[in-house]
């Protein structure tokens, strides 16, 4: 076998590889003998032989080493750049998805004043295609006009591709109609560009017009049918399909789940012949979307007793459904799962898991996950810190803040509103303002509506109300329900008409079927006893189909959640309850309560039946639910869809420290941590 001789230094310029050396280069197969070839390269300078230059670069780009940064600084080495080495650099940048940087390297090689050529330009289409960036692509397809390109099938097809996806399919249609060989690629690009834009009509057309189609042409338009809602002609297409695929099916079940079907979803879910992890997280993941939080837990676990691994996808499903529904014992249990079988838990997995136990309750636990995280990004500060913030932990919200900066880590708008909302929930008036303006000034920021909602709840939770107003009236954009429903909220806990009638106003206008300010309206007037305003808000609802939501607390006990709701008697422990609330009731008098009659806000004149009224809140049978089955020392964690009344938070102080019992409630907007007779919120909420 022939060995590489020693060079001495003085020659090293003038080495020429021998034949050995470039067929070493290029039956190279893996990155570390790539690299020994690299090194190797770099110290005999044969790095700078264009031969053995290229045959680096295409080991880099190769899709079985796929070592881009390596790829790219081999690139930067060479100082005559060819048009082969562009192309082979640009496609790598495609294949990784990372567009941007592909049409910036396209522009330096127009720079050079090398023209691309037919291998060139369908690359950096593609690129054009999945940013969006239709304007640029515009551009490339005049240049393919001026260069000759004009009839090449590719090139074409790749236009079609992109005009398609970037919704102007007038366009895509007009090149493909150029097109004398139109491959089975452009059919169905725009057959599935039709279906998306929703004309059904021309999608159909052309499917029946095809001189020939394959599964995916079948599937192409399941798919598209699916997308933009025309499900029953989708599964009409579905059932003429010749051998339908585990594509088509995962096309037609997500497309049952996005029009609402949820029924048919499942039967046809239950009919495909051999399910794959694409059709399970398909059908969990439909479910977690819509809501539907229990079946998609259920669903879950029936995917691992038919021993399908869960991937990312499955588990960020799973973990939102849990979030969803507030279910921290089956959170732990996924947690253990993902611990078990080796899952990294960093990225977005990690993001969940924190946002998972700060919604479950567990403010401690998703402390601990974080902590844990060796390579933190922003999104996991971010979690924290809005998670923080929802439990009224503001000190440690900001604290969080302070470290993230320290680190010289950019905070994103995202975080801003966390820390925002942290400063909201503990009625941080003036640290609030001073964020915002450090959001803008330090940071570059500009502020989101969201930012501006924040801002205008913060004040309006502190009884700023004139200058939340005066904020509203002076943004740069009009502001949308949940910055109005503030500041109605504000002026309702604070007794100002004036201001809540000004929302009220402006809110109906702009979102009348908002169900949140007619009952917000309701209340404000029937706490000032104006019982004719309350009756006309009231028929105004009705005429208009619209009902209040019913109180509504669930707890959890050993897996199975129990719902409750006012004056609720359907719960087989019902007898039970109602004597356990009997108890509570003599407890708190002894204590030297006195209920707040003004919370029924009901025309009632019976102080005894208002006071009966205020007994029977839904958060009050979960309590008592909770303080006969669950074990003294367990906390008892529960969740409610509005937010708690001022008497129930008192009571539920009271019961903390009476039954010596830790109370978490988690409301519509924040948790409250009952300990010793006191709240974390600090009866600020």
């Amino acid at each position: 076998m022939q060995t590489l001789q020693y060079v001495p230094i003085h020659s090293l310029q003038r080495y020429i590889p021998s034949p050995l050396h470039l067929t070493v280069l290029k039956t190279s197969k893996t990155l570390p003998e790539t690299l020994q070839l690299h090194a190797f390269s770099l110290k005999t300078n044969l790095i700078h032989h264009p031969s053995v230059s290229s045959c680096l670069l295409s080991l880099y780009v190769d899709p079985k080493i796929n070592n881009l940064p390596y790829a790219r600084s081999t690139f930067d080495q060479i100082q005559d750049h060819t048009l082969l080495l562009y192309n082979l650099l640009i496609k790598c940048y495609v294949f990784n998805h990372r567009s941007h940087e592909a049409t910036a390297l396209f522009c330096d090689m127009l720079q050079e004043f090398l023209l691309p050529d037919n291998f060139t330009l369908p690359c950096v289409i593609k690129g054009c295609a999945r940013l969006g960036a239709i304007k640029e692509g515009k551009q490339i397809h005049g240049l393919v006009l001026k260069l000759g390109f004009g009839l090449d099938k590719f090139v074409l097809s790749s236009l079609v591709s992109m005009y398609a996806k970037c919704s102007e399919i007038g366009s895509a249609r007009r090149v493909f109609d150029t097109m004398d060989e139109k491959d089975l690629v452009s059919w169905n690009t725009l057959i599935d560009g039709y279906a998306k834009c929703g004309d059904v009509k021309a999608s159909m057309k052309l499917f029946d017009e095809m001189p020939e189609r394959d599964l995916f042409s079948w599937t192409c338009l399941v798919d598209g049918l699916s997308k933009c809602g025309k499900v029953g002609i989708a599964r009409e297409i579905f059932d003429r399909m010749p051998d339908r695929n585990f594509v088509a099916w995962n096309a037609m079940i997500s497309g049952y789940m996005k029009s609402g079907d949820f029924d048919s979803a499942r039967v046809l879910f239950n009919d495909v012949p051999m399910r794959d992890l694409i059709s399970w997280n398909s059908m969990i993941s439909g479910y977690e979307k819509n809501g539907r939080f229990i079946e998609a837990l259920e669903l879950f676990e029936d995917m691992l007793n038919c021993d399908f691994m869960p991937n990312d996808a499955t588990l960020v499903s799973a973990l939102s459904a849990v979030s969803g529904l507030a279910s921290l014992s089956k959170g732990r249990w996924i947690h253990s799962y993902m611990i078990k079988n080796e899952f990294v838990i960093d990225g977005v997995l990690g993001t969940l898991l924190v946002q998972m136990y700060s919604k479950c309750g567990s403010i401690e636990s998703a402390l601990k996950v974080f902590r844990a995280i060796s390579r933190k990004k922003v999104g996991h500060w971010t979690a924290m810190i809005v998670g923080s913030g929802m439990h009224g932990m503001a000190a440690q919200a900001l604290d969080l803040f302070n470290e993230l900066c320290s680190y010289r880590m950019k905070p994103h708008a995202i975080t801003f509103i966390g820390v925002l909302n942290a400063c909201s929930h503990a009625g941080l008036v003036d640290d609030g303002r001073r964020y915002f303006d450090m959001m803008i000034n330090e940071y570059g920021i500009q502020p989101t509506i969201e930012h501006y909602g924040c801002l205008v709840d913060i004040l309006c939770r502190t009884g700023n109300l004139e200058e939340a107003r005066s904020i509203v009236e002076s943004m740069p954009m009009r502001p949308n329900m949940v910055i109005l429903m503030s500041l109605l909220s504000g002026a309702r806990n604070h007794g100002n008409k004036d201001i809540g009638e000004y929302a009220a106003n402006h809110l109906l206008e702009e979102a009348p079927e908002t169900i949140g300010c007619y009952v917000v309206l309701s209340n404000m007037y029937a706490a000032a006893g104006q019982w004719e305003k309350v009756s006309k808000v009231r028929e105004m609802m009705k005429k208009r189909g619209f009902r209040k939501d019913p109180g509504c607390s669930s707890i959890e006990h050993r897996g199975v959640l129990h719902e409750f709701i006012v004056g609720d008697k359907s719960h087989p422990q019902t007898k039970e309850i109602y004597r356990k609330l009997s108890e509570m009731r003599d407890k708190l008098r002894s204590a030297g309560h006195v209920p707040d009659t003004t919370q029924v806000l009901l025309c009632i004149e019976d102080e005894k039946e208002k006071e009966a009224e205020l007994e029977n809140h839904s958060e009050r049978l979960a309590i008592a639910f909770g303080l006969i089955n669950i074990k003294p020392g367990s906390p008892i964690r529960i969740v409610k869809n509005l937010r708690v009344c001022n008497d129930c938070h008192s009571v539920t102080k009271l019961l903390s420290g009476i039954y010596n019992r830790e109370i978490i409630v988690r409301d519509n907007s924040r948790f409250h941590h009952f300990t010793n007779g006191s709240c974390s919120c600090k009866d600020f909420w």
